[in-house]
């Protein structure tokens, strides 16, 4: 592997379009999708290409899929191993019952809680607030005595929060949904990693789109950790398919984006049980009357 490599990080002002999303697998080798840190909320998205890299021919490519890129940032990254040290590497961490850890370390981290082995490259990321702050709604719904036969998990990314209910519930079956075929792929690999595959079946859906999802329902419980317009849309899709009594938590919001999410699913029967924050990230509990 080339021991020079490029990283090209994108702030988009609005919501990314398809042609950007295409554009960003033709052009580059690896590309990854990461909560931005700014208060819009919207996505940060990293690029990576080794060896030699033209600024103008990443402009001229995406002046092919009829793109206007948004600022970036382009940085040099030098290392014998660029795809493990920058790519899929982070440090273990602990949340709720559980301890995350990368597929590059070489055995589990010594702990007592749930070990769960991820590789996230080309998903969000996994040590995100919004990924604690659902991974902790799980386990309080776990601790709770709750015991869910089916759980749906729309915009599953790295899988994370399916391969955590798998683990929470070993009688629940879990299905895991994303309008990305590059995450239904990880997904499925984590599944695979964690040895939780016969309970995790992961596959393509546009929001609630997929007939598997209405065949599979009602869910006890479903996870959406995406964003607030999505989010807002998919409310009336949720509610239809979350049993009554069932819980859904959801995230990938921030404080002034509150109030709009839980309206659009009060208005289709659920009401709020708790509101999780952490840093400017909002994540809430919600139970179908």
């Amino acid at each position: 592997m080339s021991s020079v490599c490029w990283q090209i990080t994108f702030h988009p002002s609005q919501e990314n379009t398809a042609a950007f999303d295409e554009f960003m697998d033709y052009f580059f080798e690896v590309s990854a999708q990461n909560y931005a840190s700014s208060p819009d909320g919207f996505d940060e998205y990293v690029g990576y290409q080794s060896g030699d890299f033209e600024e103008q021919t990443m402009l001229d490519a995406a002046a092919a899929f009829g793109i206007k890129l948004p600022s970036y940032e382009i940085k040099e990254l030098k290392s014998e191993n660029w795809l493990k040290d920058y790519v899929i590497k982070f440090s273990p961490f602990e949340v709720g019952d559980f301890c995350i850890y990368g597929i590059h370390e070489k055995t589990a981290p010594q702990t007592s809680k749930i070990p769960l082995q991820i590789y996230a490259a080309t998903a969000f990321g996994s040590d995100h607030a919004t990924t604690r702050g659902c991974i902790t709604a799980l386990c309080e719904l776990k601790h709770r005595g709750l015991s869910p036969q089916r759980v749906l998990d729309i915009g599953t990314g790295s899988g994370i929060l399916s391969l955590c209910a798998a683990s929470l519930w070993p009688q629940a079956s879990v299905f895991a949904g994303d309008i990305d075929d590059e995450a239904v792929i990880v997904a499925a690999a984590n599944a695979e990693t964690n040895r939780l595959n016969r309970r995790i079946t992961a596959f393509l859906s546009d929001g609630y789109q997929n007939p598997q999802i209405a065949a599979q329902a009602p869910y006890e419980i479903v996870l959406s950790n995406i964003l607030a317009n999505p989010l807002v849309s998919f409310a009336p899709d949720l509610a239809k398919n979350l049993a009554i009594g069932g819980y859904a938590i959801l995230s990938g919001f921030v404080d002034n984006q509150t109030a709009e999410v839980i309206a659009a699913h009060e208005k289709c029967g659920l009401k709020q049980i708790k509101l999780y924050s952490f840093d400017n990230w909002r994540i809430a509990l919600l139970q179908k009357a």
